[in-house]
């Protein structure tokens, strides 16, 4: 992978009102050449930022194609502002409509990676609801975590972590990708509940790709498995990397992660 162009500088967003109101950074690449194609939208995962390896690397494909892309960090990561232990899946994707309806024109891709993947479903699901679904052109989903909370964390709890949730409303555990450790709500795991995807089919009105590790520690290739399952009716795809982790951030994953999306982009 070779140097990145100069930085895109960060523009802000005001989000929520009141108490509730917070700055989101953004990283706005605009094409030189005004181009049909569709802006490359990306959404991270949890405890992420838009200045991780897969981010900046869309962007960069996002410069040799010649389309827009846009990254941007949720509250409480990043350069956004608001505590993180705020966030819940409601607010984020809150942040991420409001991203997308002040920096999308036009069609867009949604590549999400991790929770981000579940932020990418709920948010074409309320674009759909407003009967916008053709703003996305597809959708590209790396390590996805929909539901993870209910899931993933909530079938596994330690009752330490039970105790921790119900006596100071949150539990922490060891990161593998952090020397500070992972913080986990019970206004995550409630407001979870809420925002499920799994419960019966999921229709999104546009293609799919979704790229998953086999060694993935977080999040099992079987619960990717379990999302196709969920979309009967969409064109999905799946790439299976035998030897991928979580993260998918080694050069031959990124290699497969630019596929995708020119994949998606001829399809568009």
């Amino acid at each position: 992978m070779s140097a990145m162009p100069v930085e895109t500088e960060i523009t802000r967003i005001r989000v929520g009102t009141d108490a509730a109101a917070r700055d989101i950074a953004m990283r706005l690449f605009r094409a030189e050449m005004a181009s049909e194609k569709p802006t490359l939208v990306w959404l991270g995962g949890y405890r992420s930022d838009m200045t991780g390896t897969k981010a900046l690397e869309v962007e960069r494909h996002a410069q040799a194609i010649g389309t827009d892309c846009i990254r941007f960090d949720y509250s409480g990561h990043g350069a956004s502002g608001g505590d993180f232990k705020d966030g819940t899946i409601s607010r984020w994707l809150e942040e991420s409509l409001a991203v997308v309806d002040h920096a999308v024109a036009g069609r867009m891709i949604l590549i999400g990676s991790s929770m981000g993947a579940w932020v990418a479903l709920r948010l074409i699901e309320e674009l759909r609801a407003r009967g916008q679904g053709k703003r996305v052109a597809g959708l590209v989903l790396i390590a996805p975590a929909p539901d993870f909370t209910a899931e993933l964390i909530e079938p596994n709890l330690t009752e330490a972590e039970r105790s921790s949730l119900a006596e100071r409303g949150y539990f922490e555990e060891v990161s593998e990708y952090s020397p500070e450790p992972n913080v986990f709500t019970r206004a995550l795991i409630e407001d979870g509940r809420e925002n499920r995807v799994l419960r019966g089919p999921i229709a999104t009105g546009c293609p799919v790709h979704i790229l998953q590790g086999m060694r993935d520690p977080d999040v099992p290739y079987t619960h990717a498995l379990k999302l196709m399952e969920h979309m009967p009716a969409d064109d999905v795809v799946m790439t299976l990397i035998r030897d991928g982790d979580h993260r998918l951030s080694r050069e031959d994953d990124i290699v497969k992660l630019k596929q995708a999306i020119s994949a998606m982009l001829a399809k568009a």
